[in-house]
């Protein structure tokens, strides 16, 4: 393997103009500069990023930490969070915890060992002591964990007004609302819990003519959601309206529905949550609460780079979400 002395030799210049080159250092002739990088090139010298970062005590890397990166909701946000993260010159170092306490603590001691700059925490089951004794920059995606830790969200209270609305605009007269649980300790940390205090709100204005039910999924498996679903369905047989917390569990419902032969939206109107790419393509498409997902990525990064830069920012970030219709209602 190619070694830093043998682009100096090959470029005719000394070890130290190599290592400044590459560190972008101190006063270097555009000529000298050229003459090193061909010399990298014909040799197929591939310079060591994390000798380099301690050398510069500057990684240029973030790490992520997702609950599950198998998800459609925090597979979109860790595309749109990489590619806002590279327009700003950063790296990506994911981290895909499964809400296992143990391995959350294994990928904490990675982060610090890759000396990344700061950290976005998509998913926490640790104390929240456990982040802040890292002393990086933090941005909290949809968790209000400590006043310490900006936080990025959606209105999801609006999210659940504009999903009773439009049920109610509907003329269903018996809701449910079913959502699944993200499981593991600090569960009430997360912002979402508002859909449904939203949802609530809404419902309220016309509780003499509205029953509402709630139920919640205690698997995250998709064919068991689809199999719990169907028998809350098989049970409470009048529904004929659902608000769902997220898509997954709202598509989970489209599949409970065609194995009771329930037409969708005579029988049952559906909407979901988070407007991901998933419910444009289900049969029939999904109404739905979106997130500007893109828009939220980007102000992520935006928040965490300009703490890495030393800058102060504003704690609560909220967006606001917007309905979406189609099928399903």
């Amino acid at each position: 393997m190619p070694k830093i002395t043998d682009v100096a030799h090959k470029a005719g210049v000394s070890v130290t103009t190599v290592s400044r080159v590459l560190n972008n250092r101190g006063y270097i002739s555009e000529a000298t500069r050229d003459k090193v990088y061909k010399a990298m090139k014909d040799i197929n010298y591939q310079p060591n990023e994390l000798a380099r970062s301690l050398y510069r005590r500057k990684s240029n890397t973030i790490g992520l930490i997702v609950p599950n990166v198998s998800h459609p909701f925090f597979s979109e946000l860790t595309y749109y969070l990489e590619h806002f993260a590279h327009k700003k010159h950063y790296k990506l170092l994911l981290c895909n915890s499964n809400r296992d306490v143990n391995k959350e603590k294994e990928y904490i001691e990675l982060l610090k060992q890759n000396q990344v700059e700061g950290v976005i925490m998509g998913s926490q089951v640790l104390e929240v002591e456990n982040y802040l004794n890292l002393n990086l920059p933090i941005v909290s995606f949809d968790r209000a964990l400590s006043k310490n830790i900006p936080v990025v969200t959606s209105d999801n209270y609006l999210g659940g007004k504009l999903a009773s609305d439009l049920l109610i605009k509907k003329k269903c007269e018996d809701i449910a609302y079913i959502y699944g649980g993200i499981g593991g300790p600090h569960h009430t940390a997360l912002l979402a819990n508002d859909r449904y205090q939203g949802f609530l709100e809404g419902i309220k204005t016309r509780k003499d003519q509205i029953s509402l039910i709630t139920k919640e999924l205690n698997t995250s498996e998709i064919e068991s959601m689809v199999e719990e679903v169907s028998e809350f369905l098989k049970i409470n047989p009048t529904i004929d309206g659902i608000f769902a917390s997220s898509d997954i569990i709202a598509s989970t419902i489209i599949q409970a529905c065609y194995r009771l032969k329930k037409a969708i939206p005579d029988d049952l109107k559906i909407i979901g949550y988070d407007g991901v790419e998933l419910s444009t393509v289900i049969t029939p498409p999904l109404t739905t609460i979106s997130q500007p997902l893109e828009k939220l990525s980007e102000l992520t990064i935006d928040l965490l780079i300009r703490q890495i830069k030393g800058e102060k920012v504003p704690f609560n970030n909220l967006l606001p979400v917007s309905l979406v219709e189609r099928g399903t209602t």
